[in-house]
């Protein structure tokens, strides 16, 4: 790490490089091809931005390329990427759909930015106008590649973006987990990468529990609306598709809960307000999806919640990356009946998750079951009122009785005058 950059990193609050950044920063360095695998949270954006940044050379337009999944990461990578570039006078500049083209067109061609950070589609149809020059790429980043690789249109669009670039340039794919795609990158890239995987070695999670919350279908709506009210509870909560999304989210309003929604139907502006109530704590719970969230940074996020629990345990790693993130401790909520939570608990049970069954009650998230006891003064009433209901009662019962006997007594006397 160059002098500038290691000032700036004691500047931030860092100690020391996580182990990720300390295997890969040599390679990377050396020009080398890498696959780079280590736990979210674990530092892997600067991980693969400083030793690249430093070979940028200023003033000669994009030379480095960095592809991310979603509108909402690319941004992302892209402020977290800005500051160290401008250490270097260099420019960084975001191209993502959803945004304004012509703001990204006029973008590149006044400020001829170094490090472009941007999503497959919007990158490759630029690069078709020869709006965007890729002839003098250095390096390109696949982010969360095994998510962008694994999709044919994506892992194509991939493909071509890195044949735009020179026969030589340098190729680093980085993810928090391992899928057969990222076993073929000779295949589909012609290359050999080196691998550094510091998933088992990596300290860098904190501590987050995991509780299982047993509750019928019809009542996971109800559930979410109890934990939007639990002291200090802000989280993402995980759905598998839009539809579902969008009705709780409409049920969540109208009952009064303070929820948004992050997914690809909305408008990059209304996306952005959802993360930004999140992190500000003005909101308590953004409903999204695994395509909408994946690699999203939210410091400090208290939980994550899974409304539907995930089918693979990739689905489930990268969705709890979420919280727990560089030493904090946070909560993973999972909600489902008996039939899906003892599915889920069999799925994971290779993993060294601490598994914590969970009830939401008064107000709280907690491992011990209560039962709701009615209220002193409530009861108090209860007992008033059925002794009143018994006192109106017992005329009417010593009448009938005395009637009884007088019945039984008749009948016997016609007995004996018969006989």
């Amino acid at each position: 790490m160059n002098d500038i950059f290691e000032k700036h990193f004691k500047e931030q609050g860092f100690t020391e490089p996580t182990l990720i950044q300390k295997e890969v920063y040599p390679l990377l360095a050396q020009g080398k091809d890498v696959l780079g695998l280590s736990p979210t949270g674990s530092g892997k954006t600067l991980a693969y931005a400083l030793p690249l940044l430093e070979k940028v050379l200023k003033g000669d337009g994009p030379q480095l390329l960095i592809i991310a999944p979603s509108q909402e990461l690319a941004a992302q990578l892209a402020d977290v990427i800005r500051p160290w570039g401008k250490l270097l006078e260099l420019k960084t500049a975001a191209i993502i759909g959803g945004a304004n083209v012509k703001r990204q067109i006029e973008k590149l061609r006044k400020d001829r930015p170094e490090v472009i950070v941007g999503t497959p589609g919007r990158l490759l149809n630029l690069a078709d106008e020869k709006r965007l020059k890729l002839h003098n790429l250095e390096a390109i980043v696949i982010d969360e590649a095994d998510e962008m690789l694994a999709q044919e249109e994506t892992l194509a669009d991939c493909r071509k973006l890195v044949s735009r670039a020179k026969a030589d340039v340098q190729l680093g794919f980085f993810s928090a987990t391992k899928t057969p795609v990222l076993n073929e990158l000779h295949k589909w890239f012609g290359i050999e990468p080196i691998t550094c995987d510091v998933r088992k070695q990596d300290q860098t999670r904190g501590h987050v529990t995991h509780y299982m919350v047993e509750v019928p279908q019809r009542k996971r709506v109800e559930a979410l609306r109890k934990l939007a009210n639990v002291k200090d509870f802000y989280a993402l909560v995980f759905f598998k598709q839009n539809a579902e999304l969008k009705d709780a989210y409409e049920k969540l309003i109208h009952a009064g809960a303070s929820v948004a929604r992050l997914s690809s139907e909305q408008r990059q502006t209304e996306r952005e307000k959802a993360l930004n109530g999140l992190k500000k704590r003005q909101i308590r719970l953004v409903l999204t999806t695994d395509v909408a969230c994946r690699g999203l940074d939210i410091q400090k996020l208290p939980a994550v919640v899974n409304f539907d629990l995930p089918k693979d345990v990739n689905t489930y790693i990268h969705r709890i990356g979420r919280t727990g993130r560089m030493g904090a401790s946070g909560s993973v909520v999972n909600l489902g009946n008996e039939h899906d939570l003892r599915k889920f608990k069999q799925l994971i049970k290779d993993e060294t998750y601490e598994i914590e069954t969970g009830y939401i009650f008064n107000q709280e998230l907690t491992t011990e079951k209560n039962v709701e006891t009615v209220r002193p003064q409530k009861l108090k009433k209860s007992v008033k009122k059925t002794a009143e209901r018994v006192e109106k009662q017992l005329p009417t019962a010593k009448k009938h009785k005395k009637k009884r006997k007088r019945d039984q007594k008749n009948k016997g006397k016609r007995k004996v005058k018969k006989a």
